[in-house]
């Protein structure tokens, strides 16, 4: 991936089909709308960056995207589901294909994954498909894994976007 310096590790093929499980259902709950499940995904220190700039190493040297911590990430979930969010209405349906799942670093408390995303988005009539690099760093919980960071590189991410109303 552009953005890390990590090699992947050797195959580990139980904990790979446990974290590709683990990115399926998050994506699973995003094209369901199920957003306070999503949210429940991440830790209370937890980070959600969509970077600007190709190659963005800090989120606070650039703009950014979306720099969301856990306290903001909750708010965006309560604005997308609020009932008086017309803006948001009709809502719009994605389709979330996750792929190219690699482990990049692991300690006994957390892992560094590297994916890719596909996602295309509906609404309004019209269709855009979305192409990004992501890094998550998941935690390991007591209820199973949890994200503790999770960062999307767009592909396109210094063209005009246009409004982005969905999350990656």
């Amino acid at each position: 991936m552009n953005h890390s310096p990590h090699a992947p590790l050797p195959l580990d093929i139980p904990l790979t089909m446990e974290v590709t499980h683990f990115l399926a259902h998050e994506a699973f709950l995003l094209d369901a709308h199920r957003l306070d499940d999503w949210l429940d995904l991440y830790t209370q220190d937890a980070s959600y960056w969509v970077p600007l700039v190709h190659g963005q190493t800090d989120p606070y040297e650039h703009s950014s995207i979306i720099h969301d911590d856990r306290t903001l990430l909750a708010i965006r979930v309560a604005q997308y589901s609020h009932p008086r969010a017309h803006a948001r209405l009709p809502l719009t349906r994605t389709c979330h294909q996750v792929g190219n799942v690699l482990l990049l670093q692991k300690n006994d408390a957390e892992i560094l994954v590297a994916s890719t995303l596909t996602l295309v988005e509906y609404r309004k009539e019209r269709q855009r498909v979305w192409g990004a690099l992501v890094e998550h760093r998941l935690r390991r919980a007591a209820s199973g894994w949890q994200i503790a960071a999770k960062r999307v590189d767009l592909v396109n991410s210094q063209a005009e976007l246009d409004g982005i109303t969905i999350l990656f």
